[in-house]
């Protein structure tokens, strides 16, 4: 029985570094990368990613703004499993520096060395539609 509310995905899912986003690319091919998933904002079933404008990540979610996410997240105490969490939405891409500035992290200078001002970012807005998790001891599912 599914037992997780929001807040307790949301509580793992911000010790996960890295989640995994797939777009559907031209000619209906599958495309995955890792996006650095920043755990300093509160998980409400939305995720935001930033990208560069020219990215093939961009044009897919151009052409079909369908994605998924997965993140994977580090194994418990005494070999318990990780938690595994598969998220299903819609993507957005933001142009607009006001949105940045509400998810921006220091991080980021790291990829695009002139913060929110450099040329070419896009932002990656994801809203959930289904979230699916598994521990290894209870799975679940959450729609929005």
């Amino acid at each position: 029985m599914a037992t997780r509310t929001m807040q307790d995905l949301a509580k793992a899912m911000g010790r996960i570094d890295f989640a995994m986003l797939t777009t559907r690319t031209k000619g209906g091919r599958m495309a995955t990368r890792p996006m650095s998933n920043n755990g300093e904002v509160a998980y409400q079933g939305d995720s935001f990613y930033f990208s560069w404008d020219s990215a093939r990540t961009v044009r897919d979610i151009g052409a079909d703004p369908q994605v998924g996410l997965s993140f994977q997240g580090s194994a418990g105490p005494l070999g318990k499993p990780p938690l595994f969490v598969a998220v299903q939405g819609t993507a957005r891409l933001v142009r607009d520096k006001a949105a940045f500035a509400e998810h921006w992290s220091s991080d980021l200078d790291r990829w695009f060395p002139d913060g929110m001002d450099t040329r070419g970012v896009v932002m990656i807005h994801i809203h959930a539609e289904r979230i699916r998790y598994w521990d290894g001891e209870e799975e679940g599912e959450l729609t929005s």
